[in-house]
């Protein structure tokens, strides 16, 4: 029995040895060996203040700087460091009325009595300066750098986008992002965020008990130092966006001009606009909140990308190319026209006309009987197959889909399937007559501006085009997406496009109906349109690309409300062409009609 105590007494004290063993060793690790629980302990004597890297610049297809950064701070505050102070003062320096003090002091003692936050967002750089002076008299307060979006002109607003602070439905979603982050939103900024936002770093501070700064904890190596986002090189041009937007001033609708051979946006202009700079800084909320509510003019809202119109005449030459191609039709083709085609009105011109003055003199009739050919085809054992196959050439040149440009906001526009009329009409109920009206682009047909010009663009690659895009280039080195590369080939033969650019010339230059649109020394070939509109007057539209051979410019135009094509749509059109090519404007009087019409609430 004896032996047995002994033998338990020797096991309780081997197991005490052990834990002590085993205590000790710990605390030495805790102490000595790792830092960071001595670093955690002591973070009520450290301050960890963001170094917020300056945002990637934007510069244009020429290397003029769009946007850039200007130097801004944030007010922080520890609320348990917040000693007695003047506040009336304090509100004097940062322009605050006290009632403001007292809630944000409280809104931040409800996120954290001892963490920071920010007490007051984005102090100029001037108003600094005077605080900088006499923030030692307020403990608990420290100021934060960081940056803000400058814009070199008021341009783009749609097509470069915006910076705002994150919610924390993002920041649930997002890891990287922490409270008081911003986020690029719409345009490039969102985009290439991950590119433009570079790398957040940090600077621990050693503070005493007056929360002064007292230097660097641990000689600063355990700071990291922020990384500067990548400068973007966009394929926009500065001049013509701005004169494009100066264009489209007191009126409603838009612009999208495209390099053809490369996809390229040479100019993207959404009317009415609005100002970048209007969303920057403190008055950004107030602002964009004016600007949603604008329900009349709709600064926000991305006609180019977003507004899914008729395309109307401006259709006709994709009909000529399918009708061609399914050889229901031949460039000699001739139809008559007695001022249109069964209940399909037609305005006066000589009679009857080849496919060259068809698409020249815009003739409805012609394209109701290509039309008619093309879903009439014996070829295919019924009327819906015809007219699934003619949606396969829309789906080949980007109709009734997102072509796939960078922006978040472009939508799809509209091609109907054969179910669509299969639902509205019946099963085997409807006929060409029934859908003539998409024979001179109305009717179900809905297409964006971004759309139009890409088409124009395959027409005057002959076949073929790139993705639209909007980066040329990121950093120094970094190439831009693998699709904005690749050649998108229409099923369409070469040959057949030579006949549809021969009527768009003659359309310009000729005796056709964009006689408007004519430039010396430069061949344009383009097509009016007048897009029906149930809401009001008829929308203006003309697309055209130029020169005819090598062409570098494709350009879609819509002014909403305006009637014919030829009345306002072209002339924006010549006039923006003019000014690519040759950086200079001859016909003063037309730029003069265009600068000084108000459409505005016609």
């Amino acid at each position: 029995m004896k032996d047995q105590y002994i033998n338990r007494k020797y096991l309780i004290g081997s197991i005490i040895i052990i834990a002590a063993a085993a205590l000790l060793v710990r605390l030495f690790i805790i102490q000595v060996v790792e830092k960071t629980y001595r670093l955690s302990a002591d973070n009520n004597v450290l301050r960890y203040v963001t170094q917020y890297p300056a945002r990637g610049l934007i510069y244009d297809r020429n290397g003029k700087l769009l946007v850039y950064n200007q130097a801004a701070y944030d007010l922080m505050v520890v609320p348990a460091q917040v000693t007695r102070m003047d506040t009336a003062e304090f509100c004097r320096l940062l322009g605050i009325t006290l009632p403001s003090f007292r809630e944000r002091l409280r809104a931040a003692k409800t996120y954290s009595r001892r963490a920071s936050s920010v007490f007051l967002k984005m102090i100029a750089a001037e108003d600094y300066a005077r605080l900088q002076e006499t923030l030692f008299k307020y403990p608990g307060f420290y100021v934060q750098p960081r940056t803000l979006r400058k814009y070199s002109r008021p341009i783009g607003a749609h097509l470069l986008g915006y910076v705002s602070e994150v919610d924390e439905s993002l920041i649930r979603k997002d890891p990287y992002y922490k409270s008081g982050d911003y986020i690029g939103k719409l345009g490039i900024e969102e985009a290439y965020e991950k590119e433009l936002r570079g790398k957040r770093g940090v600077k621990i501070f050693l503070m005493d008990v007056y929360s002064r700064v007292k230097g660097s904890y641990a000689d600063g190596r355990l700071d990291t130092v922020a990384v500067q986002g990548q400068d973007i090189i966009s394929t926009l041009d500065e001049d013509l966006q701005e004169y494009g937007e100066l264009l489209m001033r007191n009126k409603t609708g838009s612009i999208v001009a495209l390099e053809p051979q490369t996809g390229e946006v040479l100019a993207l202009v959404s009317s009415p606009n609005y100002d970048p700079g209007l969303l920057v800084g403190r008055v950004r909320s107030e602002n964009f909140s004016k600007l949603n509510s604008d329900t009349v003019f709709r600064p926000l809202f991305n006609r180019a990308l977003q507004a899914s119109y008729p395309p109307g005449s401006t259709f006709k030459p994709i009909n000529g190319l399918i009708g061609l191609q399914e050889k229901v039709i031949t460039p000699f083709t001739m139809f008559g026209c007695n001022r249109g085609y069964l209940f399909v009105s037609c305005h006066a011109h000589s009679s009857p006309l080849d496919l060259k003055g068809g698409i020249a003199n815009s003739c409805n009739s012609y394209f109701c009987q290509t039309f008619r050919r093309i879903l009439e085809n014996p070829v295919y054992p019924s009327i819906g197959d015809a007219y699934m196959s003619w949606k396969r050439y829309l789906d080949q040149f980007g109709f009734g889909k997102k072509l796939g440009i960078e922006l978040t906001n472009e939508l799809p526009g509209l091609v109907p399937s054969t179910a669509y009329f299969d639902k509205y009409y019946g099963k085997n109920r409807w006929k060409a007559l029934t859908v003539i009206s998409m024979a001179i682009g109305q009717g179900e047909l809905g297409t964006t501006p971004l759309q139009m010009a890409n088409m124009l663009a395959a027409i005057a690659n002959r076949g073929y085009y790139r993705v639209p895009h909007i980066v040329k280039s990121i950093g120094n080195s970094r190439p831009i997406n693998e699709k904005y590369l690749k050649k998108n080939i229409i099923g369409i033969d070469s040959t057949n496009f030579e006949s549809i650019i021969a009527g768009m010339e003659e359309a310009v230059n000729g005796t056709g109906t964009a006689r408007v649109a004519a430039l010396k020394d430069i061949t344009v070939c383009g097509k009016t349109g007048t897009a029906q509109n149930p809401h009001g007057k008829d929308h203006s539209v003309f697309v055209a690309f130029a020169p005819k051979d090598h062409p570098r410019i494709a350009i879609a135009v819509y002014v909403e409300n305006a009637g014919f094509g030829a009345t306002y749509a072209a002339p924006v059109a010549s006039l923006m062409i003019e000014k690519y090519l040759k950086g200079q404007i001859t016909n003063k009087d037309m730029e003069d009609r265009i600068l000084n019409l108000n459409l505005i609430g016609q």
